[in-house]
């Protein structure tokens, strides 16, 4: 049997005027249109007369509750952070686990690529698109920061990264020791700078890598093996697929967090 590695960059399948439809994209858009038909099924609902349905995502929530609750330690803040944490939650784990439906990766039609005829597949796991992991990463720091703004204020927040506040107080204190740890501690803020550019990375990276690296083994394992012998892979995958999720979620759960919590008050 012949396989192709699937390659790192999403392929077009075509095109919306200068627009480039991926098969990646196709997916994305494929999980918000369930999204959006579980939000009518579950829009009517009452609490009063609850469904099947509505039991089984109401018993998903308590438990994101219990395991968020123990990263902020309070559940005002995982009710306020929920809306995000959660959807990325969600949106990452079905994204993930449509990967290994069926027909994802191997229905496609045959294009013409760098001069040759390929068959391209329709469907690709979505978060194989580095673009999309990239995305997701990079909205989900800018917004620990937004609130971390909207929490404590622009300067006082600011002041966690450029510590120029730090420095005014220590030297109207005049203590000399107090000074030169003002001005180690605002040089350390241009490292947590760099730290922020990095947690980006590893975000986007990390989902981006074991997603993909899972789609290389399945595409290979199918080409080598038939029948039955995959099917313990397919069940690795669905772990894999929860894990990155979680992984995801809880790490820009702790970013909220940590941009949101008050600054230690100045020891004197």
């Amino acid at each position: 049997m012949i396989y192709t590695i699937p390659p790192l960059a999403a392929e077009t399948v075509t095109t919306l005027g200068t627009f480039p439809v991926t098969n990646t994209y196709i997916n994305s858009t494929i999980v918000l249109f369930v999204f959006f038909i579980l939000g009518l099924l579950l829009r009517n609902k009452t609490a009063e007369v609850p469904g099947a349905l509505q039991n089984f995502f109401e018993s998903i929530l308590e438990t994101l509750f219990k395991y968020f609750d123990q990263v902020t330690g309070d559940r005002k803040n995982t009710l306020r952070f929920l809306p995000i944490v959660g959807t990325l939650f969600f949106f990452i784990l079905l994204s993930n686990w449509m990967g290994i439906l069926p027909g994802i990766g191997s229905v496609g039609r045959w294009l013409t690529v760098h001069g040759e005829r390929e068959l391209v597949p329709l469907f690709r796991p979505a978060a194989t698109d580095l673009n999309l992991t990239l995305a997701m990463a990079v909205a989900s720091v800018a917004f620990s920061h937004l609130a971390g703004i909207l929490a404590i204020g622009f300067f006082r927040y600011a002041n966690k990264f450029v510590k120029l506040g730090d420095i005014w107080q220590a030297v109207l204190s005049g203590r000399p020791a107090k000074i030169l740890t003002a001005i180690i501690e605002f040089f350390v803020g241009f490292i947590e700078i760099i730290s922020e550019f990095a947690k980006v990375a590893s975000l986007s990276l990390r989902l981006f890598g074991n997603i993909f690296a899972g789609e290389v083994l399945l595409t290979v394992i199918g080409g080598m093996l038939a029948f039955f012998a995959p099917l313990p892979f397919l069940g690795l995958e669905l772990l894999v697929g929860l894990i990155q999720a979680t992984v995801f979620s809880m790490l820009v759960l702790v970013y909220l967090t940590v941009a949101t919590a008050e600054i230690p008050a100045a020891r004197h």
